[in-house]
């Protein structure tokens, strides 16, 4: 099985990388639109500016690339949030395979999101074999609200779609490689789809 962990200008690909191999699972790390299109899985991870990620995607063309994959594809924190059609982070245009909108928190509540919340209405497979209220970790300043796409959720001053889903495309805003034990049974979950 081939999976492919996408490269762009955004960090946390060496952590997502590390957390596969602890599954005994290696991942091509890549750029490339054919690598990214004969792989069997894909992950786009990212932690960065929603605006010099999507320029980096543009530029060589992913943005397209990624709407057309086929294969499951799962998006990780900021991977989730371009999956979206726009975020109110330097007001950027996003690829656009979910319809939602991505905003930043207000209000009294410390932004970034930083450390363990807990998710539930877990609703997909990426779930499988997890409680209700499990504990997972976030680091984030912007959220997608919740929506029909909504596969589950959590609560940081409001309610929000911690995970979405629709068709092959799968998305966490927490990070499933620095989230212990359930967030390696999500991985799993994903790489066993």
């Amino acid at each position: 099985m081939k999976i492919v962990i996408i490269k762009y200008n955004a960090g946390n690909v060496c952590s997502v990388e590390f957390g596969l191999q602890r599954l005994g699972v290696n991942a091509v790390v890549t750029d490339d639109a054919e690598e990214i299109l004969s792989a069997d899985k894909i992950i786009f991870p990212g932690v960065g500016a929603a605006g010099f990620a999507m320029d980096y995607l543009r530029e060589r063309n992913l943005d397209v690339v990624i709407k057309t994959c086929k294969q499951p594809f799962l998006g990780i924190c900021l991977g989730m949030q371009l999956l979206c059609a726009h975020s109110e982070e330097s007001n950027t245009q996003c690829i656009g395979v979910f319809d939602e909108q991505v905003k930043k928190f207000t209000g009294n509540i410390k932004v970034p999101q930083m450390g363990w919340n807990n998710i539930y209405n877990l609703q997909q497979p990426l779930f499988k074999g997890l409680n209700e209220q499990e504990y997972v970790y976030f680091v984030h300043s912007f959220y997608v609200e919740k929506s029909a796409h909504t596969a589950a959720t959590a609560n940081y001053g409001l309610e929000y779609s911690a995970a979405l889903q629709k068709d092959n495309f799968y998305a966490a805003q927490f990070h499933p490689e620095k989230s212990g034990k359930a967030g390696e049974k999500i991985l799993k979950n994903f790489i066993e789809l």
